[in-house]
C-alpha cells in the first residue's frame, strides 16, 4: 500500500482530495454513464479517445469500458478470463495508452471505469500455469480436489451459470490430477480467498490500475467470492467482508476511486453490497439494480406494471454517499430469475410468468421482439434473454411508420424510467442511435457459442452520422433521448439520495412514480401499453400529506401550462411533471 501511495501521480492526489471533500460527487442528476467494449467502440484505446466528443455531446460523465486487460487467447468470456492484471490486451494498446486515455477523459470531465474480475482468472494466468506445473504455493490460490467427493457435495446446492455450454462447477485438470472449481467456464479458475495471498494480490492489481487513472472499478461477480458447503455459495458474509476490506484499502490509498458491485441478485439481497444505513459498515459505492431493469422489460411484455411496481416498492433506502447503477441493456443477458422473490409476492405462478416473458422476447407467440433465449434449458439457470434494446422493443420487425414509432417510444419509456429512478443511468453503446442486433456473430469461431454477442455489435459510423439528422429513425431517437437527458440534468429531485414513491393507479398499465426532494417533487408517469390512457394525477399536497386547504399547488408541463386533474397519455408514452415553474412534459409523438 505504501508503495502504491508513493507512486500515485500528483493530479490523481488532487482528485482524491477534491472527492474526499465531496464524497457524493457521483450521486447527482448530472451523472450519466456509457458502457462499451473498447474494441467494438474504438478498435483500440487510442481509438476510444477519438470518440470523446461523441460522449461529451451526450453529456456522459462516466465511461465503463468492458475488459481491456490481457485475456486468454481464443474463447475468453468477452475478456472476463484475465491472463494478466498488469498488462493491456495487445490488440488494444499498452499501459501508456491507458494512461493517455484516462488523462484525456478526465480533461473532458469523464471518469473511466474498469472491470476488476475478482472471482476468477484465466487458465493461462501465471498463477494457473504455476499451479499446473506443481507449485504448491499457487495451487493454494485455487480450489482443487483429488476426486469428486467434495465437488459432488457442493454441486447439490450450486446453481449452474452456463448449463448448456459449460455444465457443472468443476473441471478436471490433468496436470494437477485434480478437480478445479470453475463456476463460469472451464477456462476460468475460481480464486480461493481463504488464502490471504489472493486478497493481497488482487488489492495490488486494483491499486496499480487506479494509479494509471482508473477512477471506478466494476467488481465482477462479487456474489461468488466465498464458498460454503450446503449453500449456493452466493452472497455469503465473507464475500461482503472481502469487499469491505477492498473499500478500506481504496479509502486509504486512492480515496477518489469508487467501487461498483456487479451483484446480479434479487432486490432483497442488494443492501449489504452498499454497506449499512448507519454508515458504520462501508462496502461498495454503487450497485447494479438488475431487478429494476428486468422488471421494466416485464412491464413492456405484459403491458402490466405490477411486478415493476413491486420491485420499486421493495428497493431499499440508500446509505449516504451511495448510488444505484440503472440500465436498460448491457453486455450481458437479461436474467429473469432475479425477479423470483418479488414476483412471489404477487398472484400467479412465477415460473410460468417469467417463462412467458422469456418466450416473448425470443420473438415467439406473435411478439414484436427480435431477441433470443440464452442458456434457457435449465429452469433454475440465472440467464434468460439476449438482444439489443431496439430489437427487443420491436424496431427490427417494424414495417410501418406506426410500428417504428411504437418501438422508439418503448425504448424512450425504458430509458425515461432509468433516468428518473434515482442513481446513475447507463447508456449501452449503440442505444443512443437505436442500433440493432449483430446477427453475424455466429460467423466468428470465438463468439458463435455465446449468444450474448448478438447484442455486442461494432460501432456503426453510418448510424452515428445518421443520428444527427432528425428525419432518420436513428436521429429521431437520439434527439428524443437527448431531450430526456437535458430534463434530467435540470431536475435536482432526480439525484440519487432522494426518496421515491409509487402512486397507486387503477390502471395496471400505468406507472406513476414520485421523486421527492424535501418540499419539492416531480412525477414520472409511464404508459406501458399500446393503448391511449387517461391518467388521474395525485396533487402535490397529497404527496406531502398536506391538506388541500393549505397552499394549493398543481403540476406543470414543459410549456408552462398548469395540468388539470387528468392527463391523456399516448401508447408507450411518458410525462415528466414538476411543481410550480419547474416543469417538463413527456415525449409523445
Amino acid at each position: 500500500m505504501a508503495k502504491q501511495l508513493a507512486e500515485r501521480p500528483q493530479d490523481l492526489l488532487a482528485l482524491d482530495h477534491y472527492r474526499q471533500l465531496h464524497p457524493d460527487w457521483f450521486t447527482s442528476q448530472h451523472m450519466l454513464g456509457y458502457c462499451a467494449y473498447a474494441d467494438r467502440f474504438g478498435g483500440t484505446l487510442s481509438g476510444v479517445e477519438q470518440h470523446i466528443p461523441h460522449l461529451q455531446d451526450l453529456g456522459v460523465t462516466y465511461l465503463h469500458l468492458l475488459p481491456f486487460l490481457k485475456a486468454r487467447a481464443g474463447e475468453n468470456d468477452g475478456g472476463f478470463a484475465v491472463s494478466d492484471f498488469a498488462e493491456i490486451a495487445p490488440a488494444l494498446g499498452n499501459m501508456a495508452d491507458l494512461k493517455h486515455l484516462t488523462s484525456a477523459l478526465r480533461s473532458a470531465g469523464i471518469s473511466l471505469c474498469s472491470d476488476l474480475v475478482l472471482n476468477h482468472v484465466a487458465d493461462d494466468h501465471p498463477w494457473a500455469i504455476a499451479a499446473r506445473n506443481g507449485s504448491e504455493e499457487h495451487r493454494s490460490y485455487f480450489y482443487h480436489y483429488p476426486d469428486r467427493t467434495i465437488p459432488d457435495q457442493f454441486e447439490k446446492t450450486l446453481p449452474q451459470i452456463f448449463p448448456q455450454v459449460a455444465p457443472g462447477n468443476f473441471t478436471y485438470i490433468e496436470e494437477m490430477q485434480s478437480w478445479v472449481w470453475t463456476t463460469f467456464y472451464p477456462y476460468q479458475w475460481d480464486l480461493n480467498y481463504s488464502n490471504p495471498a489472493v486478497f493481497a494480490e488482487m488489492s495490488i492489481a486494483m491499486l496499480h490500475l487506479a494509479n494509471q487513472g482508473i477512477e471506478a472499478f466494476r467488481l465482477d461477480s462479487t456474489a461468488f467470492l466465498w464458498k460454503r458447503p450446503g449453500t449456493s455459495c452466493m452472497n455469503e458474509p465473507e464475500a461482503h467482508q472481502i469487499l469491505q476490506c477492498l473499500r478500506a484499502i481504496a479509502a486509504i490509498v486512492v480515496p477518489g476511486v469508487i467501487l461498483k458491485a456487479e451483484a446480479i441478485v434479487p432486490t432483497r439481497d442488494l443492501p449489504p453490497y452498499l454497506g449499512s444505513l448507519d454508515g458504520k459498515t462501508k462496502e461498495c459505492h454503487m450497485a447494479y439494480h438488475s431487478s429494476l431493469m428486468a422488471g421494466a422489460w416485464v412491464a413492456v411484455a405484459e403491458q402490466n406494471v405490477s411486478l415493476l411496481s413491486e420491485v420499486i416498492r421493495n428497493t431499499p433506502e440508500l446509505p449516504q454517499d451511495t448510488s444505484w447503477l440503472n440500465y436498460v441493456r448491457c453486455h450481458d443477458d437479461i436474467g429473469w430469475n432475479v425477479l423470483r422473490p418479488d414476483a412471489a409476492n404477487l398472484d400467479g405462478d412465477v415460473q410460468q410468468r417469467l417463462s412467458a416473458v422469456s418466450r416473448f422476447y425470443a420473438g415467439l407467440d406473435g411478439s414484436f421482439a427480435s431477441g433470443a433465449s440464452f442458456q434457457a434449458s435449465d429452469p433454475s439457470a440465472v440467464h434468460g434473454t439476449v438482444g439489443m434494446t431496439s430489437a427487443l422493443c420491436g424496431l427490427q420487425k417494424a414495417t410501418s411508420p406506426e410500428a417504428r414509432q411504437a418501438a422508439l417510444n418503448r425504448m424512450l419509456l425504458l430509458y425515461g424510467l432509468s433516468l428518473c429512478f434515482g442513481g446513475m443511468p447507463l447508456i449501452y453503446m449503440g442505444d443512443e442511435f437505436a442500433q440493432g442486433n449483430d446477427d453475424t456473430y455466429t460467423d466468428r469461431a470465438a463468439h458463435r457459442l455465446d449468444a450474448r454477442w448478438l447484442h455486442r455489435p461494432l460501432w456503426s459510423e453510418q448510424l452515428a452520422s445518421a443520428s444527427h439528422d432528425d428525419q432518420t429513425v436513428s436521429g429521431q431517437f437520439r434527439y428524443s433521448l437527448q431531450t430526456l437527458l437535458r430534463w434530467r440534468r435540470s431536475l435536482p429531485q432526480l439525484a440519487a439520495p432522494y426518496r421515491r414513491q409509487v402512486i397507486e393507479s387503477n390502471d395496471p398499465a400505468l406507472l406513476i412514480m414520485a421523486r421527492i426532494a424535501k418540499d419539492n417533487a416531480m412525477l414520472f408517469v409511464g404508459n406501458f401499453s399500446d393503448q391511449r390512457k387517461s391518467v388521474v394525477l395525485p396533487t402535490p399536497n397529497a404527496l406531502f400529506g398536506r391538506s388541500e386547504d393549505e397552499q394549493h399547488q398543481q403540476w406543470k408541463s414543459v410549456n408552462g401550462n398548469l395540468c388539470g386533474d387528468t392527463l391523456d397519455l399516448e401508447p408507450w408514452g411518458q410525462i415528466w411533471l414538476t411543481q410550480d415553474n419547474e416543469s417538463v412534459s413527456g415525449v409523445q409523438k
